[in-house]
């Protein structure tokens, strides 16, 4: 059942990358194109924070070929942390395409370059948020079904190319209005955004690298499944992971010391296949078997 969930998960992953690729591709000749004709550095800026989402998208389909291998005896746990880190990559790619944002769009600033308002700067900016927040949309569902830390990175990444796309629609605004620097200022949001969803990403990833647990919604879901067996009478000890998109789990459980081993055994096979049936993402399980005396009760 668990790798008929790895088939479906990675299937689901290359289906929208691909989708975003062709997307990120049309888009950054676009808006590349009309933002230097029309003098527009955050247009300009915008199309080079979607070309550069063609590196992240390249990055998801590594670490989605890295992190399918199977396991072997030097990672008996599996590549799953290839995800991980692709997505990592993804994240610092955010840090540097907002920091330059940033700074290219201070420097004009402070050389007074003034920019005039082109409305195929405004077509180009809603042609984007549009696309790249249907893109968003379709791959971040795809990451939460998945549970795929590098997809989901990724789909912010298409998400922070909206929200940059929405700041250039409002510098042209600005620039209507009189403000000259409306699309510097506009730039500048748009990169601090960016690099907001970089760290925040980072964040999530030294999370997992650390061994953190799974999230709280997950372990109260294992927990009542493993009280719904009748068969344990008490359990404790339950530790969480995450290795990519799987989760690695044990649990020590009490059951009738006048149980022989192969009834036991299926009351933990019981429990492994319950968990497996009733949790959407592959799960990994060690059962620790104890006999229900006061001495080993917590």
């Amino acid at each position: 059942m668990n790798d008929s969930k790895r088939q479906t998960a990675r299937e689901k992953t290359r289906s929208v990358t691909y989708k975003g690729i062709a997307v990120n591709l049309v888009l950054s000749g676009i808006k590349i194109g009309i933002g230097y004709l029309a003098g527009s550095l955050s247009l300009v800026a915008d199309g080079i924070h979607s070309l550069s989402d063609l590196a992240t998208d390249a990055a998801v389909l590594l670490g989605l070929r890295l992190g399918s291998r199977e396991a072997d005896a030097s990672h008996p746990y599996g590549h799953g942390r290839a995800e991980t880190v692709a997505g990592g990559v993804i994240a610092i790619v955010l840090i540097v395409v907002g920091g330059a944002m940033v700074y290219y769009a201070t420097i004009a600033m402070a050389k007074d370059e003034i920019t005039k308002p082109h409305v195929s700067v405004l077509a180009a900016a809603i042609a984007s948020i549009v696309a790249k927040e249907w893109i968003y949309r379709v791959t971040r569902r795809v990451a939460i079904e998945s549970h795929s830390p590098t997809l989901y990175a990724n789909a912010w990444h298409h998400r922070s190319d909206a929200l940059s796309s929405v700041a250039v629609a409002v510098g042209f605004v600005s620039l209507l209005f009189g403000f000259g620097h409306g699309d510097h200022v506009a730039a500048i949001a748009v990169g601090l955004m960016i690099i907001w969803v970089g760290v925040r990403v980072i964040g999530d990833t030294f999370q997992e690298l650390t061994e953190g647990a799974v999230d709280p919604e997950t372990i109260e879901h294992v927990e009542r499944i493993i009280e719904a067996n009748v068969a344990i009478r008490q359990w404790h000890q339950l530790r969480t992971r995450t290795v990519g998109r799987e989760i690695f789990l044990d649990v020590h459980i009490l059951v009738d010391p006048k149980l022989d081993v192969a009834a036991a055994h299926e009351i933990s096979q019981s429990l492994e296949d319950a968990l497996d049936a009733e949790i959407t993402r592959p799960v990994n399980i060690t059962v620790h078997i104890e006999p229900d005396l006061p001495t080993q009760r917590k």
